[in-house]
């Protein structure tokens, strides 16, 4: 069957199609979809401007029954569209099920969003005239969603550009366009004009670049690599085109000398290898004491080498298969990258053979490593960690902070004094304690600093910056 998208408010075929294959099995056919035609995005993007007017007119309480829709079918639905999730995507069954569910979650909090569009007001500084400050649609909102979280960081940038009165022009990744297919069929079905969501699968060299180089649309939202994100940036800017993305992260988790050891094992093998590693929230560098280095190593390596790899779909798979045969080479690139700048490799990183013909490896733990490593500075990826030795928490630190990137950080300790000073001064947008660097609540910001974030936070109530422009009015009522 093919997939089509959804142009101008019908379901189109496009000018070539893609055969999209689970990582776990290549020989699993998912489905057939349509790559969209430059034309098609034309004719989307000006019905697209069109519908969005329309859709601001809409009384709050008609968008937010359509919000709190989507969100209910997304969440009644998360065992099925989970496994289609995990099916082409590669994470355990039980990760997909939460992303869908979670993405459920993104739609119902701003449905609620919908009714709390409260602006403010003032006196002038000059006398009989009052101030009214609200805030109005941008307008055109490009979504641009990665693979690795493919309906949930797309639920949490199409929700609040729905809920602010946007509409919304979606380029979901080439590599999992089954669990955009079905998040759209939802969206298409409820009561929104003709035209105000649309779904244009296709390359990001091809339909990506001609969106963001569009003046109909008025922002960008992006989650991808850094180099991909600059070239959006410099392309979007010619138009003045607002822009906000997420990017890259080298995210350490520090172990202090008075951790939890057990718990500090844990939440470094769910950061590092949770979603086979390929999260932008993955815990890729272990900064650890010293005094507990060979301890925390030991159990570590254990866990490691205890996890059950596996099909996404069978039952006690903890972490599944690389997305697909170009990342599995990348990954293996940097196993290699580690071991000729004089890391220790002490267990995994090497393709698996398995029952089924997919993109299967071994995690795998660095050690003796130093922060200047390629494989410290750069972000893999991949199902790899490093583990840094450490003296003392000023050093752990400052091997935290000497970074290009600044998402998530994390420290495991006793110390209400080291957490509160840590949680202070490490240079990241997102800080943890005693928890892992991954996994992050949908109502508070999420972004982070240097490569990591460029522009306005996502999530919760900053998302309005970026989904809105605001209007001061100054009313003079005359005499009475």
């Amino acid at each position: 069957m093919l997939h089509k998208n959804l142009i101008a408010g019908e379901w189109l075929v496009g000018e070539s199609e893609i055969e999209n294959r689970s990582p776990s099995d290549v020989t699993d056919l998912i489905g057939v979809f349509a790559q969209a035609s430059s034309d098609q995005l034309e004719a989307t993007l000006d019905q697209a401007q069109q519908a969005q007017r329309e859709w601001a007119a809409y009384g709050m309480e008609r968008k937010q029954a359509v919000l709190m829709n989507i969100g209910n079918e997304l969440m009644a639905r998360s065992a099925e569209l989970g496994a289609l999730l995990s099916r082409e995507e590669g994470k355990p069954l039980a990760e997909g099920k939460g992303e869908v569910y979670r993405a459920g979650q993104f739609f119902t909090y701003y449905a609620a969003e919908c009714l709390r569009q409260i602006g403010e007001n003032a006196d002038s500084v000059r006398p009989n005239i009052e101030v009214d400050v609200r805030r109005e649609p941008v307008g055109v909102v490009a979504v641009i969603s990665p693979w690795n979280f493919p309906t949930a960081t797309a639920s949490w940038k199409i929700a609040p550009a729905l809920c602010y009165g946007n509409a919304v022009v979606w380029k979901p990744a080439n590599i999992t366009p089954a669990s955009a297919y079905a998040l759209t069929e939802i969206i298409a079905r409820q009561d929104i004009p003709k035209g105000l969501f649309s779904l244009v699968m296709g390359s990001g060299s091809g339909i990506g670049e001609r969106l963001v180089q569009s003046p109909k649309v008025n922002a960008v939202t992006f989650t991808g690599s850094v180099p991909v994100g600059k070239r959006i940036a410099t392309a979007a800017i010619q138009n003045l085109t607002k822009v906000q993305m997420e990017m890259g992260s080298k995210n350490a988790l520090a172990v202090m000398d008075d951790a939890d050891i057990d718990l500090a094992v844990t939440l470094a093998l769910g950061g590092a290898f949770g979603g086979t590693g390929q999260k932008c929230t993955a815990s890729s560098r272990l900064v650890v004491h010293e005094a507990i280095h060979d301890t925390f190593v030991e159990k570590l390596v254990a866990g490691t080498k205890a996890m059950k790899v596996g099909h996404a779909l069978e039952e006690g798979t903890q972490m599944g298969p690389v997305v697909s045969a170009e990342q599995l080479a990348e990954n293996l690139a940097y196993v290699d990258l580690g071991k000729s700048e004089g890391a220790e490799l002490c267990c995994g990183g090497e393709r698996l053979e398995m029952p089924h013909d997919g993109f299967y490896m071994s995690p795998g733990v660095f050690l003796n490593t130093l922060n200047d490593f390629r494989i410290n500075r750069e972000e893999m990826f991949a199902p790899l960690t490093s583990v840094i030795k450490v003296a003392s928490y000023d050093e752990a630190l400052s091997v935290v902070n000497d970074t290009n990137f600044g998402l998530t950080s994390g420290i495991v300790t006793k110390s209400l004094a080291r957490a509160t000073h840590f949680r202070r001064n490490a240079r990241t947008g997102v800080v943890t304690i005693n928890l892992p660097t991954a996994g992050t609540d949908y109502h508070v910001p999420f972004g982070g600093r240097g490569d990591s974030s460029y522009g306005s936070r996502e999530q919760g109530k900053a998302a309005a910056e970026f989904y809105t422009t605001v209007k001061t009015a100054y009313i003079s009522a005359g005499p009475v």
